[in-house]
């Protein structure tokens, strides 16, 4: 995803809301004293539109495909707002249904969010202030993403899916790409304030589109090594059963974490292509050390967040300690953290 293609994204979503401006990118030296490395630089996504990365996805991915359902260019669409819209559908553990919701509220179409039942009410209830009906679905985050895939399938519905086996999906392209806005804010500020570029980036796996967008958008502008690190819990290791085997294989087990926007079991095969291309590494973390992280970021100057909006910073602590030779982590190491999104209390906004 090209600079110029990030800005254009970034130039449909900021009319619709002033959060959709670029998100602070944070030095935190104390932090870095505590990994023992050089710097530590975080983008802070808590003051986001909805308060999360989400949003630059899910959002610009629903608002494509109701232009195009509608044979539409984006602005008529949002201008419009026409009647009879088919419904947007979708699967989420909260913060992508909060985000194509909005998307559906943008445009006036109706959205049905298929939820699992490990997603916390406090998110579901933010998704229905949106207008969108919620579905409750037995089982894990995957049978959800059956489920609203079988939804659409039956005509319920254009599905905005943020993971598919499908290489080509242009929904699930469409949300990595939203996603670039952050890697294109990241070089911009970065450059601008005279920091050195990162060595190394943490980012959150999930089914692994906002890595893979990290690793498009900063591999050709990272110094050496140039590494991009998914963050993943040990028992939603999806990303590492899917490098194994070449190919996305759904993870057993019931996937409950703390880190519940990484509830993912199947990785994303668009997603996989783009990280296998760059060569990118997976860290998986404990339990233990996805619930300490928010602590440890807030205690060195961090912003307020989740588990799972500080499981960067818990694959980044773990790296140091157990795998630095894999990585070429040292003192001398410039690492890059997304804190994904803000604490659940600060992120209640409604448009």
């Amino acid at each position: 995803m090209t600079t110029n293609a990030s800005s254009a994204i970034a130039a449909v979503l900021r009319p619709l809301d002033p959060a959709y401006a670029p998100t602070p990118l944070l030095d935190l030296p104390r932090l870095a004293a505590h990994l023992g490395v050089a710097q530590v630089i975080a983008k802070n996504e808590g003051p986001r539109s909805l308060g999360s990365f989400k949003s630059l996805g899910g959002t610009y991915a629903g608002l494509r495909a109701l232009a195009r359902a509608a044979e539409m260019e984006l602005p008529e669409l949002l201008a419009e707002r026409p009647e009879g819209q088919l419904p947007l559908v979708c699967a989420s553990d909260g913060n992508h249904g909060l985000a194509v919701a909005a998307a559906a509220r943008f445009a006036g179409a109706p959205a049905r969010v298929f939820l699992h039942g490990g997603v916390p009410p406090v998110r579901a209830q933010r998704i229905a202030a949106h207008g969108a009906q919620i579905i409750w679905v037995t089982g894990t985050y995957d049978d959800a993403v059956d489920a609203a895939a079988t939804e659409a399938r039956k005509g319920g519905g254009i599905l905005i899916a943020d993971t598919t086996d499908d290489p080509n999906d242009p929904v699930v392209h469409d949300v990595m790409a939203g996603y670039s806005v952050m890697a294109a804010e990241i070089r911009e500020q970065a450059d601008a304030a005279g920091f050195a570029r990162p060595t190394h980036v943490f980012v959150p796996a999930g089914v692994g589109g906002v890595a893979a967008a990290m690793a498009e958008g900063l591999a050709d502008w990272l110094a050496a090594p140039g590494l991009v690190v998914a963050v993943e819990p040990e028992g939603t290791a999806c990303l590492v059963a899917a490098l194994a085997a070449g190919r996305p294989v759904r993870v057993p087990g019931d996937l409950h974490t703390a880190a519940e926007m990484l509830s993912c079991g199947k990785a994303s095969a668009p997603a996989l292509a783009v990280l296998r291309r760059h060569e990118a590494r997976v860290v998986t973390v404990s339990e233990p050390e996805l619930t300490a992280a928010p602590d440890i970021l807030s205690a060195h100057g961090g912003p307020l967040t989740t588990p799972s909006g500080a499981a960067s910073l818990a694959g980044a602590i773990a790296a140091r300690q157990t795998t630095m030779q894999d990585l070429g982590l040292d003192a001398d190491s410039r690492l890059l953290i997304l804190v994904t999104e803000g604490a659940l209390a600060s992120v209640k906004r409604v448009l």
